[in-house]
């Protein structure tokens, strides 16, 4: 912050007002392509060990080992293979980061439906496959909502490293007014990255009511 400077020059505001909703949208595109990615990959790697078990150490294997690496670190990986300030640089690493997450709530949702349950879906003659889908998907359903909660929230935090390859969001904001020395926008990129983390569980948190209101005592208590 520059001396003298106040905390938060509201003009700078009110001047970027279209600039600061342009990063704010970007920032919501590519959190909801990488979940929206990332669940896709996980539900079908899930698929696959519903029904090769011996896959799961294998798969989560690969996914922790993305997970590990440091979001710098996997940007500078990818850029000279996808290119400096590609969406795709962008969106590999975002949802290389969800795919851990996402595939061991899944996996684990599906592994907590009762045996007895699973029996009785036998004994009125549903098939492997319906009972998945009829049967131990809607169970699971609050476990896997729960991971795709952590899985966007976590994403929403990571877009804005993304600004470093100029794919970041609100993390441009962040970033430029570090590199300029002039604190509003970065005090704007970080307050809106935390409301929209707010905003996106709040919603997913009614959306899980709304699908599971079995599950909506135990939701309360998480």
């Amino acid at each position: 912050m520059r001396e003298g400077e106040p905390l938060i020059e509201w003009d700078w505001i009110v001047r970027n007002g279209d600039l600061i909703i342009g990063r704010l949208v970007q920032h919501i595109g590519l959190t909801l392509i990488a979940v929206g990615v990332g669940l896709a990959i996980s539900f079908a790697l899930a698929l696959l060990v519903y029904r090769r078990r011996s896959l799961y150490p294998p798969l989560t294997g690969i996914a922790a080992t993305l997970y590990t690496i440091p979001s710098i670190a996997l940007f500078a990986v990818l850029t000279p293979i996808t290119g400096f300030g590609s969406i795709l640089t962008a969106e590999i690493a975002l949802v290389g980061y969800t795919l851990l997450i996402l595939l061991r709530n899944i996996v684990s949702g599906l592994d907590g439906v009762p045996a007895d349950v699973r029996e009785a879906a036998s004994a009125m003659g549903y098939s492997r496959w319906q009972q998945l889908w009829r049967v131990e998907l809607p169970i699971a359903l609050p476990l896997i909502i729960a991971g795709v909660r952590v899985a966007t929230v976590t994403t929403v935090g990571l877009v804005t490293v993304a600004a470093v390859i100029g794919q970041g969001g609100l993390g441009q904001l962040i970033l430029s007014g570090l590199r300029s020395f002039f604190a509003t926008p970065t005090y704007v990129g970080a307050f809106l990255s935390l409301a929209l983390a707010f905003a996106f569980d709040f919603a997913l948190i009614k959306l899980q009511r709304l699908l599971t209101p079995w599950a909506a005592g135990r939701l309360r208590n998480s």
